[in-house]
């Protein structure tokens, strides 16, 4: 082969990976795309995104969406929402929208709402088309104990102005239910709250609950109403069989120190007893020691062993007529 074919080759070859390196870094149909919208994007300023690591087309086309809705917005506001992490085309599709329906919303201020982790388009469409919270089903006990359940849809509208700082659903739904708790436990029966049920509703919307929220509370409608358990009379049983269990507790103490008291007693008697024996004991020795002495006779003993056989005899006479014990223990 010829050598300048094979020049002329190399030529091209490199001539299309030249033109294809630069228009992979210069987007030139994007600033063509813009040029033609009407939107004036320098072709150094897209060259200049791509040294800051921005991508162009993240700029330039929500650019050009802005430019035809007439919303007036640079490409350094674009530009520094995108490098501060933001989603430039959901703010501008939020501004467009809010600008549609006649919602006062700044560049500023959306770019805000966007870098604190709302969705802003969202915000703008829950402001032209109110959202419904479906509550839990809350359980409240009313004055008379019958627990009533209810629940609530809430109609909620966005508050753009206190997005940046507000709080969320759940704070509304959990405000919801303390509300709908008080209502129901300031009624006198459970059947007031059946024959009434708005008035939960007129209750929890005149407490402001929406206050410090991201939301305005449109209304509150009751879904659901039904009845639960008597609460007033198991609390009444729990509280019976606790005195009851008090009682037994009282009860058994007291019966335990009987016990320890009789037992006590027995002891003292056996101890008693113990004392007599031991007095007994010492008789026949003062005996024998007033017979030594002289005190007492041998007639005066002889006497008085005949009165102890007396004594005893009448004893076992008295026992005749009465059954023995022993006999009592082997029927």
């Amino acid at each position: 082969m010829d050598s300048s074919i094979i020049f002329v080759l190399l030529i091209a070859a490199l001539a299309i990976i030249v033109l294809s390196v630069f228009f992979s870094f210069v987007p030139v149909m994007l600033w063509i795309s813009a040029l033609a919208s009407g939107v004036r994007v320098g072709i150094f300023t897209l060259v200049a995104m791509r040294l800051r690591r921005v991508i162009p087309s993240r700029i330039v086309n929500p650019l050009i969406k802005a430019h035809k809705a007439g919303l007036p917005i640079s490409v350094n506001q674009l530009e520094s929402h995108y490098l501060a992490g933001g989603n430039v085309d959901r703010v501008v599709n939020a501004l467009i929208a809010a600008q549609r329906a006649q919602i006062p919303l700044s560049f500023e201020r959306a770019a805000a709402i966007d870098l604190a982790g709302r969705d802003v388009l969202q915000a703008v469409q829950m402001s032209v088309n109110p959202k419904v919270i479906e509550t839990p089903m809350v359980s409240a006990v009313a004055k008379d104990g019958i627990e009533v359940k209810v629940r609530a849809r809430v109609t909620v509208r966005a508050d753009i102005d206190r997005l940046v700082g507000g709080a969320g659903e759940e704070t509304v739904i959990a405000r919801i239910g303390e509300g709908i708790v008080t209502s129901v436990g300031s009624s006198d029966t459970h059947k007031q709250v059946l024959e009434n049920p708005d008035m939960i509703s007129r209750t929890v919307l005149g407490k402001g609950l929406d206050a410090g929220t991201a939301f305005q509370i449109l209304s509150i409608d009751i879904a659901d109403v039904d009845i639960g358990k008597n609460i007033g009379a198991h609390l009444q049983t729990e509280q019976a069989e606790a005195d009851k269990r008090i009682a037994q507790a009282k009860a058994e103490e007291r019966r335990a120190m009987a016990v320890a008291q009789e037992q006590e007693m027995k002891a003292r008697v056996v101890e008693m007893r113990a004392r007599v024996v031991e007095s007994e004991s010492q008789v026949p020795l003062a005996m024998s020691e007033a017979l030594r002495e002289g005190k007492l006779g041998v007639m005066d003993y002889m006497n008085m062993r005949n009165i102890d056989a007396d004594t005893q005899m009448r004893s076992s006479f008295g026992k005749m007529g009465q059954p023995d014990k022993n006999d009592k223990d082997s029927v």
